[in-house]
């Protein structure tokens, strides 16, 4: 609802703990968002928007999953294409999965960021 040029917030509850997405609940061609801080403190929040493209293996024989910039992804870049240098391509191990969320859970941790920036505010 808004009222005077503003918009009013809605009460959830937030968890104090990050719940990423599970590599075995990732859907191609669906969008995720990568939360990281670029802080000790974690007041700085860096999030991207990342479409999850595929899983496969590394060198080693290690699960690794893939990603690709939204934008690029939008324009049907692909890996493999000439316009490739124009598009952002991630390689994620399933173990290293703690920092990419559905977009409530996303939320949650640039909730969690806002409260801890206004409590250091004070």
């Amino acid at each position: 609802m808004e009222s005077g040029g503003e918009r009013r917030h809605f009460e959830r509850d937030v968890p104090i703990h990050a719940e990423p997405v599970l590599a075995h609940e990732l859907k191609e061609g669906k969008a995720y968002f990568s939360v990281q801080f670029l802080d000790e403190d974690l007041l700085l929040p860096l999030v991207e928007t990342l479409v999850f493209t595929g899983r496969g293996f590394d060198g080693d024989g290690l699960k690794v999953l893939y990603f690709q910039d939204i934008s690029s992804y939008q324009l049907r870049i692909e890996r493999d294409s000439p316009e490739a240098d124009r598009a952002t391509f991630y390689e994620q191990h399933e173990k290293d999965l703690k920092h990419i969320f559905e977009y409530e859970r996303a939320l949650d941790r640039l909730i969690d960021c806002s409260l801890r920036r206004r409590k250091r505010n004070r």
